[in-house]
C-alpha cells in the first residue's frame, strides 16, 4: 500500500483545528482517520490507495472553510534542499513596483508586472520594459526602498530557521534583484543565492539588467544545478513561488508549492498554500509546530 498524508493547515494564529470542527470534518468524511494535530493551524491524515478520493472528499466538504487542503507523499516527505522565489514570496513587495512609485509610474509599473505573473507577457521583455523606466535612479533608492518599506512574508523567518536548523540547504532563486535578495539571503540565512542584477553607472541605474538574464527556464536549471553539487535529487527538494515564472521549478522538484499564487500558477501546482503563511511549508514536511526554530 502506498501512503500518503493528507495535510490540512490553515491561517496562523487563526486556530480553525479545534476539536468540534475536526469532528463536524470527521463526520462529513467518515473514511478519514484519526487526526494528528501538527498545531492549532495544522492537521494531517495518513492515507493509503484511496488517499485522491478522500482529498477530494474533503475538499468538497471544506469548501469555503479557511484552510488549504494538500497531499504529499508520505516517503521522503522532510526536504534536503529549499529554494524559494523572493518578491511576493520570501519578502511581501514586488521591488519594481515600489521602485516605481519614486518616479511616478507605479500604476504603468504594476499593470506589466500583473500581466508578467499571469504569464500574460514573456518575462525577459517585460523585465526589461520596467527596468528601463528606472533608468538615473540613484543606487540610494535602492537602500532607501529596503531600509523604508520592504518587509518579510509572515513564516519565512521560522521557515529558514528550522529547516537550517534541520539540516537542510536553503537557497533563493529570484527574477528580481541582487541588491535585494543578498540583504534578505543574509538576514534570515539562506545559503545562497542566484537571480538578476542592475545595470549601475556613476552610482546610478543605466535602465539595463546585467546579462544573462535569469528566467523562468534558469530557475529549474538552477534547482538542478544545486541539486547536482549537493548530491541530492529533485525529489529531495521543496521549491515556493507565486509567478508565472516559478511554474517550472515547482514542477521540477518534489515538492513544489505554488504560494498566494496567481491563478494560472495555483491551477498549475499540485499543492497550493491560500490560507496559511510559509510555516505551512514546515507543516507538508510533517513538522509540528514544537519542532518550529524562532
Amino acid at each position: 500500500m502506498t501512503k500518503h498524508i493528507l495535510v490540512l493547515t490553515g491561517q496562523t494564529g487563526g486556530k480553525f483545528f479545534t476539536p468540534q470542527s475536526v469532528q463536524t470534518l470527521q463526520e462529513a468524511v467518515p473514511a478519514l482517520p484519526h487526526a494528528k494535530h501538527l498545531s492549532d493551524d495544522a492537521i494531517e491524515y495518513e492515507l493509503g490507495d484511496d488517499a485522491a478520493s478522500i482529498k477530494q472528499a474533503v475538499e468538497h466538504a471544506a469548501k469555503g472553510l479557511p484552510f488549504d487542503v494538500n497531499l504529499v507523499a508520505a516517503e521522503g516527505r522532510r526536504k534536503a534542499l529549499l529554494v524559494a522565489d523572493l518578491e511576493s514570496t520570501i519578502i511581501e513587495q514586488e521591488c519594481l513596483d515600489e521602485l516605481a512609485v519614486n518616479i511616478g509610474r507605479q500604476d504603468e509599473m504594476v499593470a506589466i508586472t500583473t500581466r508578467a505573473m499571469r504569464g500574460e507577457l514573456d518575462f525577459e521583455p517585460a523585465l526589461r520594459q520596467r527596468v528601463a523606466m528606472l533608468k538615473g535612479m540613484s543606487e540610494q533608492a535602492l537602500q532607501d526602498l529596503y531600509d523604508e518599506k520592504i518587509t518579510l512574508m509572515s513564516g519565512a523567518a521560522t521557515l529558514l530557521a528550522t529547516m537550517r536548523h534541520h539540516g537542510a540547504t536553503c537557497g533563493l532563486v529570484s527574477g528580481g534583484f541582487a541588491f535585494f535578495a543578498s540583504r534578505i539571503a543574509e538576514r534570515i540565512g539562506f545559503h545562497r543565492f542566484r537571480c538578476n542584477d542592475l545595470g549601475l553607472e556613476n552610482g546610478a541605474l543605466d535602465g539595463t539588467v546585467v546579462e544573462p538574464i535569469l528566467d523562468r527556464q534558469a530557475k529549474a536549471r538552477i534547482l538542478l544545478e544545486w541539486c547536482d553539487e549537493l548530491s541530492l535529487t529533485a525529489q529531495q527538494a521543496v521549491t515556493v513561488g507565486d509567478g508565472s515564472n516559478d511554474v517550472a521549478i515547482l514542477a521540477a522538484a518534489g515538492m513544489g508549492v505554488a504560494f498566494h499564487a496567481k491563478p494560472a500558477v495555483a491551477e498549475a501546482a499540485d499543492i497550493r498554500i491560500d490560507h496559511g503563511d510559509l510555516t505551512a511549508l514546515l507543516y507538508l514536511q510533517g513538522f509540528s509546530q514544537s519542532d518550529f526554530v524562532a
